[in-house]
């Protein structure tokens, strides 16, 4: 099992930068793939990036790719996610999640985009984007 705690979360003015971060504890955190969802108000939640167990391997959501870097640090248990440009529509609580079904071979051949191939969630943070 493995707890995630978001953070880094703010306000920013259109077209500045963020970085959210992911901190787990429990055991082997390299062992899951880590994603990043968000939701907004009224809305669904929806995937923004996902990387595989060694960081090798990424996967975006069109809305966000070129402008959002996902990254992890096996050493220090982290993962994190650096916003660029942002957007007002990029404003949503911002969750981390780990999923150990979808770490395998899989992750490499398709991006764990669904919520439900996700077994454990952080509390979120919010990210607020201003015009």
């Amino acid at each position: 099992q493995v707890q995630l705690v978001e953070s880094g979360g703010g306000l920013v003015q259109a077209g500045g930068s963020l970085r959210v971060s992911c901190a787990a504890s429990g055991r082997s955190f390299s062992s899951y793939a880590m994603g990043w969802f968000r939701q907004a108000p009224g809305k669904e939640r929806e995937f923004v990036a996902a990387i595989s167990t060694s960081g090798g391997r990424t996967y975006y959501s069109d809305s966000v790719k070129g402008r959002f870097t996902i990254s992890r640090d096996n050493a220090k248990n982290m993962v994190s996610l650096q916003m660029n440009s942002l957007k007002p529509e990029d404003t949503a609580v911002y969750y981390c999640a780990a999923t150990s079904t979808r770490s395998g071979a899989s992750f490499y051949y398709i991006a764990p985009r669904g919520p439900r191939e996700y077994d454990y969630w952080g509390q979120g943070t919010q990210v607020t984007v201003s015009s």
